[in-house]
């Protein structure tokens, strides 16, 4: 086992790993930048070494800081955690140089599964099914205008090294295809240095359904089941739960086996996640693979009972798998919401500022990964995530109603948060009864939003009369004429002379 693991990120995640460490016995080393300094994740560590300034491009993306951090506190091992390094090849490659383990996969897998093209093309080959399309970047317009043709409209146009909804675009009629195609690769290239895109038939009313996969050296691998992430604002997960409501037990079964033949297509090691769509009629098409851990692993970790960043650092470390598939069951149901600090009436515009007050949910079935706390200042240089707040119930129902309980107790001033957004969505009846798909947010809800926001103007309509009535009546009242008693009637009080009429 490791002697002492460097964590090679910040905010919940890196607790959250520190807090799995601690578990096992195994020191930790924070890396921080200035403006992280007193953040919680230093202040969990057993030491911390400053990287650089706030800026990531000059502190956590710097591959050559944090080499020089795990040498210097003699860490053994780097987590990633995710985004920043974690599915960097090149990290990998100087961690290997530097015999220092890095608890992940291989740059060969981060490489193959970190371009979409090229991914397609292993996972085909390996039998699993993908959304019809290229597996090749298009070169010109005309080809892109032929393929649309072949494979029909709508479709996807999508960055070959994307992800995060970038360089994506939505393409319904073929009017569009030429100018959609020209703002895909500009903003592709903006993203990722490379505006190479490539094309994929849209699938209709899509659910996003992903298996998390774990694997090791020797070759075991087993699936944890499936998670659901329809829920999205503009691409980006924001609910996440386990089990799916779409997913039968034969289709968990079926996406558990080609998920594990894409993993192991490319002799994966540690924890990742296939991601797939779901249509209308339950077929399902391989998307993409994330190589690292992901943000809502914890709704895994409730329904199964494992530790996946422990399992994470053992297979790291040469261990065999502790977990054969027959051991794996999913018990209950499991919701998380990511808890950022947004404004959701401003379309969720960052936040950052200082937490003047916290207090943060708890009681039976919830779990809150947090890397802030009161007196905390949100820098505004990274993901204003404040915590992943997770419920669990021995079946939907109850793990809503939990959620609804723990967001109503969470309370957070000083900067606006998405706490009010979410209440609303586990309030929501298409929630609910499950009946959403990866549009929901976006078509459904915001709709449906405006909807009632119009008519609580109506409603402010009409409390704004009935209270200018009820205050001009007591002025009538006051005003009644000399030598007489009692309050003067609203009929009398509207025909005197020179006073307004009401209605």
């Amino acid at each position: 086992m490791f002697k002492k693991i460097l964590i090679a990120n910040r905010g919940e995640i890196a607790v959250r790993v520190e807090r799995a460490c601690r578990e096992m016995g195994i020191p930790t080393v924070a890396v921080y930048s200035e403006v992280d300094r007193h953040a919680l994740h230093v202040r969990c560590a057993d030491e911390a070494v400053l990287i650089g300034p706030p800026p990531a491009s000059e502190s956590y993306l710097v591959i050559d800081k944090i080499i020089d951090a795990a040498k210097k506190s003699g860490a053994d091992a780097v987590h990633p955690g995710y985004g920043f390094l974690a599915e960097n090849p090149r990290f990998a490659d100087r961690c290997e140089k530097e015999k220092i383990k890095l608890i992940g996969p291989s740059a060969h897998a981060m490489r193959t599964m970190g371009s979409k093209t090229v991914a397609r093309k292993t996972v085909q080959a390996a039998g699993v099914p993908v959304v019809p399309g290229t597996i090749e970047p298009i070169a010109t317009e005309e080809e892109v205008l032929r393929i649309a043709k072949e494979i029909g409209f709508p479709v996807m146009l999508k960055a070959t090294a994307g992800g995060g909804g970038k360089g994506m675009r939505l393409v319904k009629e073929e009017g569009d295809l030429r100018s959609s195609l020209r703002m895909a690769k500009s903003e592709a290239k903006s993203a990722f240095s490379d505006d190479s895109v490539y094309i994929e038939k849209y699938i209709e009313q899509p659910r996003h359904v992903e298996i998390q996969i774990l694997g090791d050296r020797h070759g075991n691998y087993v699936h944890l089941c499936e998670r659901e992430c329809s829920i999205q604002r503009r691409h980006q997960k924001v609910i996440e739960e386990s089990p799916s409501v779409i997913v039968t037990a034969g289709m968990r079964e079926a996406m558990g086996k080609v998920a594990i033949d894409a993993a192991r297509a490319v002799k994966y090691e540690g924890a990742g996640t296939c991601e797939f769509l779901v249509d209308a009629k339950r077929d399902f098409y391989f998307l993409e693979m994330n190589t690292r851990l992901q943000v809502e692993h914890p709704v895994t970790e409730m329904v199964t009972g494992i530790d996946i960043v422990k399992e994470q650092i053992r297979i790291a470390a040469g261990e065999k798998l502790s977990i054969r598939q027959e051991d794996i069951r999913q018990t209950g149901h499991a919701i998380e919401c990511r808890v950022y600090a947004e404004d959701p009436d401003r379309n969720f515009m960052p936040c950052p500022g200082l937490i003047t007050s916290l207090r943060t949910p708890g009681g039976p079935g919830v779990r809150d990964d947090s890397g802030v706390f009161e007196g905390f200042e949100i820098p505004i240089y990274y993901d204003p995530i404040i915590s992943k707040l997770v419920a669990w119930g021995k079946d939907r129902t109850e793990a809503i109603a939990r959620m609804k309980r723990a967001l109503g107790e969470y309370v957070v001033t000083g900067v606006k948060t998405t706490i009010p957004f979410h209440i609303r969505v586990m309030n929501n009846r298409h929630f609910i009864e499950g009946g959403f798909d990866t549009n929901f947010i976006d078509k459904v809800f915001f709709k449906e939003e405006q909807e009632r926001k119009l008519a609580h103007g109506d409603v402010a309509m009409i409390t704004a009369a009935i209270q200018m009535f009820l205050e001009e009546r007591e002025r009538a009242i006051a005003q009644k004429p000399a030598g007489t008693s009692g309050p003067i009637s609203m009929w009398k009080y509207s025909t005197r002379p020179g006073m307004r009429k009401i209605g």
